[in-house]
């Protein structure tokens, strides 16, 4: 019996390229999270949780070693906003209240995560010569792939407390992303990040119209 999260389990193809089912369940589950969280819905959590779970797997086998790494982190993150959403202040008892974070720290948080973000990359692009029996193959584009990782991490968890901007962080990572999934040959995933890109525009600004109606009204 095939295993179900190969790459090489083929549900389809499309143009010419081969749809695994661990590509496809797991765009399809992150594509509904992400749309739930912009709607400040607590239901995006172990929906996503299911697409962390598939992506880690899919991420190792084409050598995006930061990204399969990144899923553990979103594992973890993705716990503790469900069960900080479930405890959060809600309107009219059906969607979650949101704010942002004071200027200042989020200076620091875009500045360290510049910072972290290219020590990183640096360690993966050396990560297969000190792990070898792990990462028997060289990282692909180690810098931009640890940029968005950390990125990523900063992201979810300023989305996991309820902040605006972290939006304006998943703007830019969709925007490397689309790029990096192209020219790695996953091209559902590459589309799936122009919609994501979509997504995180509109969550931005639903998020700060909702915030700027709390504050005013």
């Amino acid at each position: 019996m095939s295993n179900p999260l190969s790459i090489d389990n083929i549900a389809f193809t499309i143009l010419g390229y081969p749809m695994s089912y661990v590509e496809l369940v797991g765009t399809v589950c992150y594509l509904c999270s992400v749309w739930l969280i912009a709607k400040r819905k607590v239901l995006t959590w172990p929906i996503g949780i299911v697409s962390v779970l598939l992506y880690m797997a899919l991420f190792y086998q084409i050598h995006l070693y930061s990204d399969a790494l990144e899923q553990v982190y979103y594992l973890i993150v993705s716990v503790y906003g469900w069960w900080h959403w479930l405890r959060s202040p809600r309107e009219e008892g059906t969607v979650i209240d949101v704010g942002f974070t004071p200027a200042r720290t989020a200076m620091i948080w875009l500045a360290v995560t510049i910072v972290v973000g290219v020590l990183v990359g640096a360690l993966m692009s050396r990560i297969h010569n000190l792990l070898p029996s792990v990462f028997s193959e060289p990282a692909s584009y180690p810098y931009v792939d640890a940029l968005t990782t950390i990125g990523s991490f900063a992201a979810m968890w300023l989305m996991a407390r309820r902040r605006v901007e972290s939006w304006l962080y998943w703007i830019v990572i969709d925007l490397a992303g689309i790029v990096l999934y192209y020219l790695k040959s996953v091209r559902f995933v590459a589309l799936l990040y122009v919609v994501l890109l979509m997504l995180a525009i509109k969550g931005f600004l639903d998020w700060k119209a909702s915030r700027r109606q709390a504050t005013t009204g």
